[in-house]
């Protein structure tokens, strides 16, 4: 017989509900939220289960690989559709989220989210290091701009980040009076700065030891930063069927709402990994503004600027940033950049 196995995951614990081919709950408990333990749990039923199921979340790398060495068949579900589901239930518990979730496994009602290698969370977590230091420091200089306002002291607007201690200490320590409240703010920012500066050569030096992140430099406004970000989103470049779904798979199409007489598209979705999408956007804002050197997508995207406006422009360059490198990666080549006399 077909059994199916539904986990409500927590911080601390997780709730399991075993179901039949029919739906009938053949059993149910509650087990701490380590794969050594969960897999315990399961292995103790006399059943042979079929598919896993469980809610993407913070402990779904975890578990799923844990899971799956131990010869389980994971799938992972996307939280949307889960959430619509369960919220027609009439009590919300864990233990009915749990039965809820193993039901939607049986129906087979759900689309399966897939699961990053270990590679590219490594590759993740040093990029939001290194943007996490980046804004904390960007918070302290803006606190030390905020303060200086107060005694009639502007610094200039633009005012790079490596120059700013070389500027503003010079200032702190000729007043004796200000040099108590921030030359320890200073100092605890050039420390983050410097720390940044590490973590920042690293991301970069990693990116030109990657063939594939090299390739996608060859783009106009793609950097070392926007290549690793989408090396590490994307993953596995097959499980795209067709390169124009990255863009959707990303958050950079419009949404669409349609009921009888109503039919309207609406701003971009905004779905999927936000980090991606800015690191495209960025991009995309790069090669508009930036980019000196002649492409035919800039060409299109002028002629959308001018259009539609630059902001529509660049989220319509980074829509088709996240098909061309997803057809780079594929395909094995580098960025065309079209011939002059298609400009006209």
């Amino acid at each position: 017989m077909t059994y199916f196995a539904g986990l409500d995951i927590s911080l601390r614990s997780i709730n399991v509900c075993v179901v039949d081919y029919q739906g009938n709950v053949v059993a149910e408990g509650k087990t701490d939220a380590e794969a050594a333990g969960l897999v315990a749990f399961l292995d103790a039923l006399d059943v042979v289960i079929m598919k896993v199921g469980l809610e993407a979340g913070m402990l779904t790398q975890y578990l799923t690989y844990g899971l799956q060495f131990a010869g389980y068949d994971v799938h992972c579900m996307e939280s949307r559709q889960v959430k619509a589901a369960l919220s027609a239930m009439r009590n919300k518990t864990d233990k009915n989220d749990a039965r809820g979730i193993a039901q939607i496994l049986r129906s087979g009602w759900y689309s399966r989210v897939h699961i990053k290698s270990m590679e590219s969370h490594r590759v993740r977590a040093l990029l939001s290091s290194r943007r996490a230091l980046l804004d904390k420091c960007i918070d302290l200089e803006n606190e030390v701009r905020g303060i200086f306002k107060i005694f009639g002291v502007k610094l200039p607007s633009k005012l790079g980040h490596g120059s700013f201690d070389r500027v503003v200490r010079p200032l702190i320590e000729a007043d004796e009076a200000l040099s108590q409240p921030l030359l320890p703010v200073l100092d605890a920012r050039l420390e983050l700065y410097r720390t940044y500066r590490e973590l920042d050569n690293r991301t970069r030096h990693l990116a030109e030891q990657d063939p594939i992140c090299q390739r996608f430099m060859t783009a106009p406004g793609v950097g070392f930063v926007t290549a690793l970000t989408y090396k590490s989103g994307v993953d596995d470049p097959m499980r795209f069927k067709r390169s124009r779904t990255v863009g959707t798979h990303f958050g950079l199409t419009s949404r669409r709402h349609q009921s009888g007489e109503i039919d309207f598209d609406g701003h971009i979705s905004r779905c999927g990994d936000a980090a991606v999408r800015t690191a495209l956007y960025t991009a995309a804002n790069a090669l508009l503004t930036r980019s000196s050197k002649w492409s035919s997508l800039k060409a299109w995207g002028m002629k959308v600027a001018k259009a539609r406006g630059h902001k529509k422009a660049v989220i319509a360059i980074a829509r088709k940033l996240a098909v061309i490198l997803h057809r780079m990666w594929i395909d094995d080549t580098q960025f065309r950049w079209g011939t002059e006399a298609a400009r006209s």
